[in-house]
């Protein structure tokens, strides 16, 4: 198995609540350290022990205990916020991993649902304590390995999660941009660069009617 493939076949043995008990910063990371040895099968208290018994199989290792330090497996519970208290600083929407708040800032913010893993990284930022984690009603089919995370749900947080990572690379990259600029004005001063784009500019030009 390549290493692509064999890290992929371990993500989808992980039950994407992206919420860091494991030491790394999302489940994929996970899955990559695990497929380098850098990390053991035992380290997701939300997979718990079918998690461990379905990466002991795929990958033909020693079925492990769950490593306790990392955290208790428990039911899965979602995000509620109270609303009455909530102040709208989007603390809470910053650290969501799979977009499941929504809200803008100095308005009401409130939980998706269906989106909200149970990772409990929103609680720490909230400045008013106006979070609480709750008991969900679960769904998912008897056969299927994580009784508190249908597939529907595992397939969608891993999508947000990237889409989430991905706009974020965005932003910083755009952000980078911004501040070369300023840096350049700095550095030249606008009307220099005001110059340097018109000499740009007629070059171009010079080439096109060449």
């Amino acid at each position: 198995m390549q290493r692509d493939q064999k890290i992929a076949a371990i993500d989808q043995w992980l039950p994407q609540t992206q919420c860091t008990q494991c030491s790394y910063p999302r489940c994929h990371d996970y899955a990559v350290a695990i497929a380098d040895g850098e990390a053991e099968i035992n380290q997701c208290p939300p997979g718990g022990n079918e998690t461990i018994s379905g990466l002991a199989n795929l990958l033909t290792v020693e079925r492990l205990p769950l490593d306790t330090s990392y955290g208790e497996h428990k039911p899965k519970q979602v995000a509620v916020i109270d609303e009455t208290i909530c102040i709208g600083c989007v603390m809470c929407i910053k650290a969501c991993p799979t977009d499941a708040i929504v809200g803008a800032a100095k308005l009401m913010h409130t939980v998706i649902e269906r989106d909200c893993t149970g990772c409990e990284l929103c609680i720490e930022p909230c400045p008013v304590d106006c979070i609480d984690m709750v008991d969900v009603i679960h769904t998912s089919s008897a056969d299927w390995r994580w009784p508190d995370y249908s597939p529907e749900a595992t397939t969608r947080a891993r999508k947000q999660t990237k889409a989430k990572i991905k706009r974020e690379q965005a932003r910083q990259q755009s952000k980078s941009s911004v501040n070369r600029l300023r840096e350049l004005r700095k550095e030249k001063g606008a009307e220099q660069i005001k110059n340097d784009i018109a000499a740009a500019l007629a070059r171009v030009k010079q080439k096109k009617e060449s």
